[in-house]
C-alpha cells in the first residue's frame, strides 16, 4: 500500500499561461517532471504483450492494433510510394483545384524567379519548398492562393554558357539570343520537372518567363512609365565595370572580396600655389608637398583635384629625417609619423576652409595642375585626410567634378586596359595589373613616391566571372533613386519585414545608391527602346516610340528588335517628323534586376503580394528593385511583406559553392547514389522536413547527419500514426463517434490539448514558422500522446469490449488525434499526411486531405474544470510514479487523502466511489486500486510511504484584492517553502469579502 499526502494552495487569480501539467507550479517536495510518465515506456506502435508468443491463449481476447500502414519505407518502395501518392491524390491537379473554388480571401506569395542556367540544387530546394509550405497551409485554411513560378530568363551568365567556348565573334544577335534562349529552356525545364518531384504545388503549365513577349511588354510598360516622369535618363557618369564581362554592373550584381590585396600608396603632389592664408604663414620655408595616399595608384593619371575636408584641421610639417615638408591632416600625424618612421614637426596649422585657392601640380603629367577642393566625403581614419580625386573612377569624385565642373575624362577601355589618353608609356597596359605597376614605377622616377604597402580590404567583384572590377564612365541609363528614395522608405515602413532586423539593410541599401544604372552591353535581354541620330547620338525614345515597340514585343517578341526593319520599330506619328536613314537602333539592353524587378506588372496586375519569400542576398537584390520600380509607378510596396533566408551550408561548416565541389545534389538526396550505404534514398519528405526544420535566419546546413536525423523523426512520427491507425481498425467516426460530453474525463482533456495544439500550430504556420511546427508537433507526440495518453489508455483499447462507451470514447479522442496531427504536418510532409488520410477512417474512398480543409478543433474541447480535474490528479501520478522508479504501478493499491475542499471535490470527479480499481482515477495512475479519502487511515501499515506536497490551481478571476496585492509571482514563492514555509499557513483561509481571493488549505496525500 502506498498513502500520498498533499498541500494544494488554490486561488482566484487570472489564468497564468504555465500549465501545472508541466510542472513548473508545483511544491518541490513532490519533485515533478517535465514529462508525465517518465517511467513508463511508450510502446505505440508494437505489438500487445498479450501477443508476444504468437497464437497464445489469450490473443482473442485482446482487441490489438491492426493496419497496413507501413511502419517505415526505404530505398525504391520509397520513391514509389511517393510518386503513386502524387498521382493517387492529384497532385498536379491541386492548384488548378483551389483557384477555382469559391474562397472568401486570397493569398499571394509572388514567386521570384531563380535563375535560368543549370540544373536544380538544394539552394533551389530551400527556395521553393519553403514557399510551398506555407501555400499549402493557406489552401488548407481556405483560401485561394496565388501562387504562379517564374524564371529570370536573360542575363550574362546564360549567354557565356549558351555560347561555352564559340565566345561572340562573329554570330549576330540573334544567333546569340537563340543559343542563349535554347539553353535557358532547358535549364528551365529541368528545373520545373525537380520543383513538381518536390510537391510544390503551383500550375506547372501556366509559369511566367522573363523572355515570354508579354512579360516584356509589361516590363516596357514601367520603363515608358517612369522615363515620362522623369525617373529614367540618359548620362555620362561612373559605373560599376566589369573587364572580364565587358559590361556595366549594377550594386546588386556585385560581391565584395574582404581579402582583395591592392598596392596602396603614399604619393606627393607638390603646391604649385600656395593657398593664401598658408602663404601668409610659412614664409619662406620652402616647397609643400600634399601628400595622398590611395589603393588604387592606377587612377593618378586621371587625377583632377586633391580634396580636403572643410572642417577639419591641417598643419605642414617637416620630416626630421629629410626635412621634406608636407600637408597632411592634424589628425593623421601621429599615425604618419609612425608609418613613415620618422618625426614629424608641424610649422604651421591651418583650418580645410584655409586650403581654398591652393593649386597642385600632377605628380606624372607635366605642365598640368589641379585645385584643392573641399568635399565632405573625406574623412579621418585612414590615409593622410587629403583624397587624391578621379572623377571617371570614383562616384564621389564624380559629385565633385559635377559641382566644381571638372573635367571627367575616361582613361581606360572596355578591357580595363589604359587608353591612348593615359600617355604612350601606360597604353593597353592592364589597370589592374602591369598598368598599376607602371603608375607607381612613374611616381617613384618624379620624387612622388613616399611610400608604397600592401592593403588587404574590401573590393567590389563581378559576381558572374568573379573577377575584379574598375569603375570607369560610360555613356548609360539610369534610374535616379535619389528622387524615390524617400517615398521608398515611407512605404518600406508599412511592410512587414521577417525577420524584423533585416529592415535595416533593405533601408542601408537605399541609402548608399543615388543612381541605378540599367543598361547592359549585351544581346541576351530586353533592348532598350532607343533610336539613336547617327551623326549627333541624341537619343530618340518618347511614349510614341515606347508603346510601339511594346506593342510589337507583346505580339511578336522581342527578337522582332533585330527582326524588324526600322521603318517598323518606329510609329507612324514619328515617321512623319523623321527621316529614318538618320538613325539606328540602340545595342543595350535593360539590366536583369530591372527584368526581374518588374515582375509585379507582369503577374500581379493591379494586386499585391502578401509576401515575397527569397534569400538574404535579394535585400540588395530583388526585393530592392521591386520595390524601386513599384513606388516609381505605383507609389507603394509591391508586397505587404518580405521574408528572407541565409545561405546554404555543408556539415563541416563550409559555404556550398560549386568551385569547392561540395554541392549536396537534391536528386542523389531523394533518389539515393550509387552506393545506397552511402547515399540512401530519403525520399522528398525528409527533404521537406530538413527544410521547415532549418533555422533559415542562420546558416542553413545540410549533410548525411541533418538527413538521416529527419529521417529519423520522420520514422517515429510514421511510428506514432501507426499506432493510431492500427486502434482506430473497425472504428467509423461518423457512426460511432462519442459526444465529448459523455466521454472520460482524460479523453475529454485530451480533446483540450488538442484544441491548444492545433491553434499554436495554426499560430506557427502564420508566423512561417515551419521549424516551430515541428517543435510543437514534437513536442505534442512525445509529451502529451507517447508519454501520457498511450501510455493510460491501452488496458481500456485493448481489454474493454469493442462497442463499450469507454473504448469508443478513446477511439473518438484517437481519431480527433490522428486527424489533427495528419493535417497539421501536411503543409510540411504532404505524401506522408496523404498516405496516413488514405487509411483513416471517416472519409469516402477517393477523398484527399488537401481538399478537405485545416484541423478541425471546437470550443467545446476547452473544459478549465476539467482541466485542473485531470491536471491535478497528474501532478499526483507523477509524484507516485516518481516515487517507484523501475516497478510497475499496477502492483500498489494507491490511497490518496485531501482535505475537504477545492482540490478534492475536482479529483473526486473522476472517481464517484471511495476505493476502485476501474475508475478514471485508477486508470489515469495505472495503479491497481485507488482510494480517494478525505482523511488518512488510522490504521497505516508499518511499511507505508508517505509523501507531502504541494499544488497550485489557476483559476478564472481577478488578481488584486487577495493579500493586498497578490499576483502569479507572489502566489508561486508562497508554493516555495524556502521563500515562504507553508506550516504557518497550515489550515488557514485568507479571504476578502469583496473578492476571490487566495486560498490555501492543507491536502494531504499519502504513498
Amino acid at each position: 500500500m502506498l498513502l500520498c499526502r498533499i498541500s494544494a494552495v488554490s486561488q482566484s487569480v487570472a489564468r497564468w499561461g504555465t500549465s501545472v501539467r508541466r510542472g513548473a507550479l508545483l511544491h518541490p517536495a513532490l519533485s515533478f517532471n517535465t514529462s508525465r510518465c517518465q517511467n513508463v515506456s511508450s510502446t505505440e506502435g508494437t505489438v500487445h504483450p498479450a501477443a508476444a508468443q504468437g497464437a497464445g491463449p489469450y490473443r482473442d481476447s485482446v482487441l490489438l492494433p491492426r493496419t497496413e500502414f507501413p511502419m517505415k519505407l526505404t530505398g525504391q518502395n520509397l520513391i514509389d510510394r511517393e510518386v503513386q501518392i502524387q498521382q493517387e491524390c492529384g497532385f498536379a491537379e491541386l492548384y488548378s483545384w483551389q483557384r477555382e473554388r469559391k474562397a472568401k480571401k486570397e493569398y499571394c506569395l509572388h514567386d521570384g524567379p531563380p535563375y535560368a542556367n543549370g540544373d536544380p540544387h538544394v539552394g533551389h530546394a530551400l527556395n521553393k519548398i519553403l514557399k510551398d509550405i506555407q501555400n499549402r497551409f493557406e489552401m488548407l485554411r481556405g483560401k485561394q492562393v496565388h501562387y504562379v513560378p517564374g524564371w529570370d530568363c536573360h542575363g550574362l551568365p546564360i549567354e557565356l554558357k549558351a555560347l561555352g567556348e564559340l565566345g561572340t565573334s562573329g554570330l549576330s544577335p540573334l544567333q546569340i539570343r537563340q543559343k542563349a534562349r535554347e539553353f535557358a529552356e532547358g535549364a528551365i525545364a529541368r528545373q520545373r520537372a525537380a520543383f513538381q518531384r518536390w510537391g510544390v504545388m503551383a500550375d506547372w503549365d501556366k509559369c511566367y518567363y522573363t523572355f515570354d513577349g508579354t512579360y516584356e511588354a509589361a516590363q516596357l510598360k514601367v520603363f515608358q512609365d517612369m522615363h515620362s516622369k522623369g525617373l529614367i535618363y540618359q548620362d555620362y557618369k561612373p559605373v560599376f565595370w566589369s573587364p572580364s564581362s565587358r559590361t556595366a554592373l549594377a550594386e546588386a550584381e556585385l560581391e565584395y572580396n574582404p581579402q582583395h590585396v591592392s598596392k596602396a600608396i603614399y604619393a606627393t603632389f607638390a603646391l604649385a600655389t600656395l593657398p593664401p592664408k598658408m602663404a601668409e604663414a610659412v614664409g619662406e620655408l620652402g616647397s609643400i608637398s600634399v601628400l595622398v595616399w590611395t589603393t588604387q595608384p592606377w587612377t593618378i593619371p586621371a587625377n583632377q583635384a586633391v580634396c580636403f575636408m572643410p572642417n577639419a584641421q591641417y598643419s605642414v610639417v617637416k620630416r626630421r629625417d629629410s626635412s621634406q615638408l608636407l600637408l597632411v591632416a592634424t589628425e593623421r600625424v601621429s599615425s604618419l609619423a609612425t608609418l613613415l618612421s620618422t618625426e614629424l614637426e608641424s610649422v604651421g596649422t591651418f583650418t580645410g576652409t584655409e586650403l581654398e585657392g591652393g593649386v597642385c601640380q600632377h605628380p606624372t603629367i607635366p605642365k598640368k595642375e589641379v585645385p584643392l577642393l573641399p568635399a565632405n566625403f573625406v574623412t579621418m581614419g585612414k590615409g593622410t585626410g587629403l583624397v587624391h580625386t578621379a572623377p571617371a573612377h570614383g562616384m564621389e569624385d564624380y559629385s565633385v567634378a559635377s559641382h566644381f565642373k571638372l573635367s571627367v575624362e575616361c582613361i581606360v577601355d572596355e578591357e580595363g586596359r589604359f587608353t591612348e589618353l593615359a600617355g604612350p608609356e601606360l597604353q593597353s597596359l592592364s589597370v589592374m595589373g602591369e598598368g598599376n605597376d607602371t603608375v607607381i614605377s612613374m611616381l617613384k622616377a618624379v620624387g612622388s613616391l613616399v611610400k608604397e604597402e600592401e592593403c588587404v580590404h574590401s573590393y567590389p567583384y563581378d559576381w558572374r566571372s568573379k573577377e575584379p572590377v574598375v569603375i570607369r564612365p560610360s555613356k548609360q541609363w539610369f534610374i535616379d533613386i535619389a528622387s524615390l528614395k524617400d517615398k521608398a522608405k515611407e512605404v518600406l515602413a508599412k511592410v512587414r519585414v521577417i525577420p524584423e532586423s533585416a529592415r535595416g539593410s533593405l533601408l542601408a541599401h537605399l541609402d548608399r545608391r543615388p543612381y541605378w544604372c540599367i543598361s547592359r552591353q549585351r544581346s541576351w535581354g530586353v533592348p532598350i527602346p532607343v533610336f539613336y541620330h547617327k551623326e549627333t547620338g541624341e537619343p530618340l525614345i518618347n511614349k510614341h516610340t515606347v508603346s510601339h515597340v511594346t506593342q510589337l514585343f507583346s505580339e511578336k517578341g522581342s527578337d522582332c528588335w533585330w527582326e524588324l526593319p526600322l521603318e517598323s520599330l518606329l510609329p507612324p506619328e514619328v515617321l512623319k517628323k523623321v527621316k529614318v536613314t538618320d538613325y539606328e537602333r540602340g545595342d543595350d539592353v535593360l539590366d536583369i534586376w530591372f527584368d526581374s524587378g518588374t515582375s509585379w506588372a507582369a503577374v500581379l496586375g493591379d494586386s499585391r503580394a502578401d509576401v515575397y519569400v527569397e534569400g538574404k542576398d535579394q535585400i540588395g537584390g530583388w526585393f530592392q528593385s521591386s520595390l524601386l520600380t513599384s513606388v516609381a509607378v505605383q507609389k507603394r510596396a509591391p508586397y505587404k511583406s518580405v521574408k528572407y533566408f541565409l545561405y546554404l551550408g555543408v556539415e563541416k561548416g563550409e559555404k556550398m559553392s560549386k568551385s569547392l565541389g561540395n554541392i549536396v545534389d537534391p536528386d542523389t538526396v531523394i533518389h539515393g547514389g550509387e552506393d545506397p550505404s552511402v547515399s540512401p534514398a530519403y525520399g522528398v519528405d525528409v527533404l521537406r522536413w530538413w527544410v521547415a526544420e532549418s533555422n533559415v535566419f542562420s546558416e542553413v546546413q545540410i549533410g548525411p547527419n541533418v538527413l538521416n536525423s529527419a529521417r529519423d523523426s520522420i520514422n517515429k512520427l510514421r511510428n506514432t500514426l501507426k499506432f493510431l491507425l492500427g486502434n482506430l481498425q473497425g472504428f467509423d467516426p461518423r457512426t460511432q463517434a462519442v459526444d465529448p460530453k459523455e466521454m472520460h474525463y482524460i479523453d475529454q482533456y485530451l480533446l483540450h490539448l488538442l484544441r491548444n495544439y492545433s491553434m499554436k500550430m495554426t499560430d506557427a504556420y502564420n508566423d512561417f514558422g515551419a521549424g516551430r511546427a515541428i517543435r510543437l508537433l514534437q513536442a505534442f507526440i512525445t509529451r502529451d500522446l507517447s508519454k501520457f495518453y498511450f501510455s493510460i489508455i491501452k488496458d481500456r483499447l485493448y481489454c474493454d469490449p469493442e462497442d463499450s462507451l469507454g473504448r469508443r470514447s478513446c477511439q473518438t479522442v484517437l481519431e480527433e488525434i490522428l486527424d489533427g496531427v495528419t493535417r497539421s504536418i501536411a503543409p510540411i510532409l504532404p505524401h506522408l499526411a496523404e498516405e496516413v488520410y488514405l487509411h483513416a477512417p471517416g472519409h469516402n474512398e477517393g477523398e484527399t486531405l488537401f481538399r478537405s480543409g485545416w484541423i478541425k478543433s471546437s470550443p467545446v474541447w476547452r473544459r478549465p474544470g476539467l482541466e485542473e480535474a485531470v491536471e491535478g490528479a497528474c501532478a499526483i501520478r507523477d509524484s507516485f510514479l516518481s516515487s517507484i522508479p523501475g516497478r510497475n504501478a499496477a502492483e500498489y493499491e494507491l490511497t490518496i487523502e485531501i482535505e475537504p475542499g477545492l482540490l478534492f471535490e475536482l479529483i473526486e470527479s473522476l472517481q464517484d466511489e471511495p476505493t476502485s480499481s476501474s475508475s478514471q482515477l485508477t486508470e489515469l495512475m495505472m495503479s491497481s486500486q485507488t482510494t480517494l479519502t478525505s482523511a488518512l487511515p488510522r490504521d497505516l501499515p508499518a511499511d507505508a510511504l508517505i509523501s507531502n506536497g504541494s499544488f497550485l490551481i489557476n483559476l478564472e478571476g481577478e488578481s488584486n484584492g487577495c493579500f493586498g496585492s497578490v499576483g502569479g509571482r507572489t502566489a508561486l514563492e508562497l508554493s516555495n517553502p524556502q521563500a515562504a514555509p507553508f506550516h504557518w499557513l497550515h489550515g488557514v483561509t485568507l479571504r476578502n469579502p469583496m473578492q476571490p481571493c487566495l486560498q490555501v488549505r492543507t491536502l494531504e496525500y499519502v504513498m
